[in-house]
């Protein structure tokens, strides 16, 4: 795959760790840290870990589709559907944050600012289940783009 050779490798691991420290800058996670760390025993380990593998996953997905993309782009193929579907998963990612449940995000922080009052607690798995779309479209995009 073109994306782990020189020099697109460089712009990859760039590309993951600037998506994962805005993430956590958004979602304001590093206010998280330290509660998740007083309140230890109370912590569901198990959702917070999957939670947190899912948006490591999610920064590698966009990492590679940002790659491929621009790869693509280069090669002068249209490759808008691809690029949709990345930047869609790229913004979903976003507004998850690192732990849908422990964070406010960028969606629920939207829509605060028109009064309506959301969580991603409120869903079924917490949020989870958005992050495991996220990475579904992001992995459908990566396909299309690799072809």
């Amino acid at each position: 795959m073109k994306v782990f050779k020189k020099p697109y490798v460089f712009w990859f691991f760039g590309i993951l760790i600037f998506y994962l420290i805005l993430n956590v800058i958004i979602s304001g996670f590093y206010d998280t840290i330290p509660l998740i760390v007083k309140y230890a025993r109370t912590v569901n380990w198990l959702k917070l870990g999957f939670s947190l593998l899912l948006t490591l996953v999610i920064g590698l997905l966009v990492a590679s589709n940002s790659i491929l993309a621009y790869i693509k782009y280069k090669e002068r193929k249209k490759c808008n559907n691809e690029i949709t579907l990345s930047g869609i998963g790229t913004l979903g990612g976003l507004a998850t944050g690192i732990c849908p449940l422990c964070v406010t995000g960028i969606f629920p922080l939207l829509l605060s600012l028109i009064g309506i009052s959301f969580s991603f607690a409120s869903l079924p798995f917490q949020g989870i289940e958005i992050q495991i779309l996220i990475t579904l479209i992001l992995l459908v995009s990566l396909i299309n783009l690799s072809k």
